[in-house]
């Protein structure tokens, strides 16, 4: 069992890069030098919405400095604006411009496009859910083990 986990985990890890090294050469193909694909995946995950850097932190499970560092090198280049909350001075709330919501909307096609390829007999719907679940389950089961008290009471 030891050996299938860890191949999980590394397996969740080389898919990552890859997704990362697929949206790189999009963005390299499109003549895109300025975003990084980081930056790209950041811009796809907000989409049109406006979200606070908490917010976005929790949804995107981003590390808090990369975020912030992402986000200032998008405003930096065009592809995001950002304001403070009326409410709370300290926080700052994020949205993509044209420029940023062109690369959504790549992103978004290439995802799209590789998913009808997916559809043409590589991998099924059912083979999709089996493989989310599966990765929902390890998820739910790292949440619960980072849990201080848990860790604790298993030591």
């Amino acid at each position: 069992m030891q050996t299938e986990f860890l191949d999980l985990i590394g397996l969740v890890e080389r898919l990552h890069r890859q997704c990362l090294e697929m949206i790189k050469a999009d963005l390299e193909s499109q003549g895109t030098r300025d975003l990084s694909n980081v930056q790209a995946l950041i811009l796809f995950n907000i989409g049109e919405e406006e979200l606070s850097m908490g917010e976005l932190t929790n949804r995107g499970y981003y590390l808090g400095s990369n975020v912030s560092y992402n986000i200032k090198k998008m405003i930096e280049n065009g592809y995001m604006t950002q304001h403070r909350s009326p409410h709370d001075r300290r926080s700052f709330y994020v949205r993509a411009t044209d420029k940023g919501l062109a690369v959504y909307a790549r992103i978004s096609t290439l995802f799209d496009e590789h998913t009808a390829q997916l559809e043409q007999g590589q991998l099924d719907e059912a083979g999709l859910d089996a493989a989310n679940e599966t990765l929902r389950l390890v998820q739910s089961f790292w949440s619960a083990a980072s849990i201080p008290s848990r860790a604790l009471a298993s030591a």
